[in-house]
């Protein structure tokens, strides 16, 4: 296993990330997460090959008036990086890991949560959220999805490459090629800067460090026989529950991956959602409009408060 240090690694300046670092030990294993602010919970969700430097302009956006929770995936960001036979990289153990992050920073009571999900976080924090409903107050989505692969859609020819061919692990591992091509292919109206690139790859230093970013990627459930796919068609069939949940879709529409089919499924689950379509954005919109989209989250959280407790019985006299 590797054990990520809590300093940041090389290539990530504290000018980009300035955050302190926290951490949770589960079943030995750290995983590292940011806790900034006070007031209403927001947990932000990262997927693959981020981390949760993916959401940094979001936390100083909102943490002046809500506690923003983002933890780093086990093998992603600054959490620990254990090989196989320390963690089963499949996606219920990343959803049973948010579970206990939640349950241990106390998030499991007081005020319900509003969860920010992105790529493979859609997935992790909607199955959390299938389990405990009644803890989740509003919901926001970035190119994700929480459902198979819609109908006329297909997995992109690259990732199947990645999946099932002998070479998808000799450039994952050896090349960090999924956390780099990222890196250059999934921003749109804008090129990311040298070190914002840098800043993505550098907790993926070594082959032993990238398994991960190449997990996930086999972890897509592309067929019936899949171990996640039970995980996913039982997550699919709770979506209708948060129909009348405030909702709100922002979508980079040049995203090869989550297309605008799949914002299509959403709106076709969720008509009630408010949806922000970004025509010139990519898939890490976060990068490409981070003003525009911190201040429309912003906002959506302001229009929807939080339903004030009920009020206690009163004593009789």
């Amino acid at each position: 296993m590797v054990s990520t240090q809590k300093t940041l690694p090389a290539g990530v300046s504290a000018a980009l990330y300035p955050f302190a670092p926290h951490s949770f030990v589960r079943r030995g294993l750290r995983m590292n997460y940011i806790d900034e602010g006070q007031g209403e919970p927001v947990v932000m969700v990262h997927g693959n090959p981020t981390w949760s430097f993916h959401f940094r302009a979001l936390v100083r956006a909102l943490h002046g008036r809500y506690r923003t929770v983002v933890p780093d995936h086990i093998g992603m960001g600054l959490s620990d990086k254990p090989q196989d036979e320390d963690y089963d990289y499949r996606l219920q153990s990343r959803v049973d890991d948010l579970e206990a992050l939640i349950a241990h920073l106390g998030l499991d009571a007081g005020p319900p949560l509003t969860l920010v999900l992105h790529d493979w976080g859609g997935m992790i924090g909607m199955a959390y959220a299938a389990r405990h409903p009644q803890r989740v107050a509003r919901l926001v989505l970035m190119n994700t999805a929480a459902f198979h692969v819609p109908a006329g859609s297909k997995i992109p020819l690259s990732l199947q490459a990645l999946r099932k061919t002998p070479l998808g692990p000799l450039a994952v591992l050896g090349l960090n090629a999924f956390a780099r091509m990222a890196a250059r292919v999934c921003t749109h109206r804008t090129k990311l800067s040298a070190d914002v690139r840098a800043a993505y790859c550098a907790p993926y230093d070594s082959w032993q460090t990238r398994l991960a970013t190449l997990r996930f990627v086999q972890d897509i459930p592309a067929e019936p026989t899949h171990p996640s796919y039970a995980l996913v068609s039982e997550t699919e069939a709770a979506l209708p529950q948060f129909r009348d949940t405030p909702a709100l879709l922002l979508w980079g529409m040049h995203d090869f991956v989550f297309t605008p089919a799949v914002l299509a499924s959403w709106r076709a689950r969720w008509p009630k959602a408010e949806v922000k379509a970004f025509d010139d954005c990519g898939h890490y919109l976060l990068e490409d409009a981070p003003d525009e989209v911190c201040a429309r989250v912003t906002a959506f959280l302001a229009e929807h408060p939080l339903a004030p407790p009920s009020p206690l019985p009163s004593l009789p006299t």
